[in-house]
């Protein structure tokens, strides 16, 4: 079946929400999710918005931050750009229904909210704009009440996208096959629950997948993080940058019944310690900022003290704070400890890195444009230049809110000029005597497979040696997917799984390639950073098929 709509959003997070609510007095919006509309990285998100908002506070300070934590190679444009334009922004939440904490004795700026604002690491002023510890929530409950009730609006839930369509792509034994072109039309679209696929075209698609997390063994991020966006736009021909940039959160919680679930940077921010097994607090051996150093300094440091002392975690204690000011400040962390035994006011939090966040991703202008006309890209799953070699915390969801609003202008002045006449017929999708797959083993391990070498060997620290063997490895295991794709019926598990190898080889590729160590990405066979040779970005792109 074929659906037409002026503009289709995949992925159903901050940045694809916002967008869709945005253009959808200038057209129909098609939402495409591959689980519940809610279920997104946004949701998982504790800490907050970082904005100038306080008085004290000032756009030059958070863009010297921005740039300090991106370690030599954010875009200037894109960084004033964003920090000048996150307190629009946040009236604009605010507008939406999202109830931010507020503080009486607030001496706030151009907002005059009296907004409570914390700080994290990284920033040198409090200026994280928060909602309890699940603000991310908080904006996704907004933006999907608005979204569900927004008559132009179509939402298709458990609806995966397999691959972009242009002029050019080709169906050859069940693969999309597709050169460089100009322009995107659509995607095909698996139907989780019927196993139909369908195909989806619109005069302005935008990408917002979110992010990659899933491919690494230990990681913050949920079930869907398997880095779609990145990998279909890669197979269509957009350019990629910066994929050696993944950003390990330090402090995910260590338990056996745990799973993905993170302690907020917050608790660093409000306090919080970090000691060994030993009881010893280190963050002062590493960083003269100690425990509110960036995030891969904290990683890094964690990373060392484990693998010198052979410990299993570290663990985060704030219990010298007040108990009441803990649950107050920390009220579903609290609740959340609670149900695996740990007293947070009483007892320190085991804890341990975890693959958190894709700095790099599908290269884009300031409006999310790519490469390829009519496709667009935001969130995590674009690379815009603001994070540079390292993300300062708490500038994701700004950075998803700014460029969904950009897109969304751009967007609509593009699509007048795009018309449904204009574009080609589009192939239907045909299995091509692919059968039901009696080998499920074989995807199940291949995921295994790919996540225990990105983290043994593409994780927190690399060698050029690693990097050899994760080439090598990635390789025979693509060559096994793509054998077993062409031959059965397309899964959503087998669709994820060519997504985690695509995106796991182009990371492989961009950390082979930078031979220094800088932000996120640490070699130690290239220890120092090199701004004569590597102070720039890493970009990729498909070679032409023929």
């Amino acid at each position: 079946m074929e659906y037409n709509s002026d503009f289709l959003v995949i992925g159903s997070g901050v940045a694809g929400l916002l967008f869709a609510l945005k253009v959808a007095d200038y057209g129909n919006v098609t939402i495409i999710t591959k689980r519940n509309i809610a279920e997104s990285n946004t949701a998982n998100a504790q800490g907050g918005i970082a904005a100038v908002i306080a008085k004290t506070d000032t756009f030059d300070a958070h863009i010297a931050d921005t740039h300090a934590s991106g370690d030599g190679i954010c875009n200037e444009k894109v960084v004033e750009m964003v920090v000048k334009d996150a307190p629009e922004r946040i009236q604009e939440l605010i507008d939406l229904g999202v109830k931010f904490n507020r503080n009486k004795n607030a001496c706030d700026g151009p907002l005059d909210l009296h907004l409570d604002l914390c700080r994290e690491g990284g920033h040198s002023h409090n200026r994280i704009v928060h909602a309890d510890d699940l603000t991310g929530l908080a904006v996704e409950e907004a933006l999907v009440d608005q979204v569900m009730n927004h008559k132009n609006i179509t939402v298709f839930e458990d609806h995966i996208a397999i691959d972009l369509i242009t002029k050019s792509t080709r169906l050859q034994r069940g693969m999309t096959v597709t050169n460089h072109e100009d322009y995107c039309y659509g995607a095909y679209v698996l139907d989780r629950n019927t196993s139909e696929i369908h195909t989806f075209c619109a005069r302005t698609i935008l990408l917002a997948t979110g992010g990659a997390g899933k491919i690494y063994t230990y990681t913050s991020n949920p079930d869907i993080a398997t880095g779609d966006g990145i990998a279909m736009a890669y197979r269509t021909g957009a350019t990629v940058a910066n994929l050696e940039f993944v950003q390990f959160h330090p402090t995910c919680l260590y338990h056996p019944d745990a799973k993905n679930f993170l302690i907020s940077e917050a608790v660093r921010g409000d306090g919080g310690i970090l000691i060994n097994a030993a009881g010893e607090r280190f963050m002062e051996d590493y960083s003269p900022l100690k425990e509110l150093a960036c995030r891969d300094v904290v990683a890094r440091a964690i990373d060392s003290e484990l693998k010198k002392r052979g410990d299993d975690s570290v663990f985060l204690d704030i219990t010298h704070k007040d108990a009441e000011h803990i649950k107050t400040r920390f009220p579903n962390l609290y609740a959340k400890c609670l149900t695996f035994g740990i007293d947070m006011t009483k007892d320190p939090i085991p804890v341990v890195p975890a693959a958190h966040y894709m700095c790099g991703g599908v290269a884009t202008d300031l409006c999310g444009r790519t490469n390829i006309q009519r496709l667009f890209a935001v969130g995590e799953t674009a690379c815009t230049g603001l994070h540079g070699a390292n993300r300062l915390a708490s500038n994701s969801l700004l950075e998803a809110l700014v460029y969904a609003h950009n897109a969304a202008k751009q967007a609509i002045e593009d699509a007048k000029n795009f018309a449904f006449e204009d574009s080609p017929q589009l192939p239907a999708w045909d299995d091509l005597g692919a059968i039901d797959s009696d080998e499920v083993i074989m995807v199940t391990h291949s995921w295994n497979a790919v996540r225990r070498l990105m983290w043994n060997y593409v994780g927190i620290v690399r060698s050029g040696k690693r990097l050899e063997r994760a080439k090598r490895r990635i390789d025979m295991i693509q060559a096994e997917i793509n054998e077993y794709y062409w031959d059965f019926k397309i899964t959503p598990d087998l669709i994820e799984l060519r997504n985690i190898a695509t995106v796991a080889e182009l990371i492989i590729r961009c950390a082979t390639h930078r031979k220094e160590s800088r932000g996120l990405h640490y070699n130690i066979a290239y220890p120092e950073k090199n701004d004569e040779r590597w102070k720039k970005d890493t970009v990729l792109r498909r070679p032409f098929v023929s």
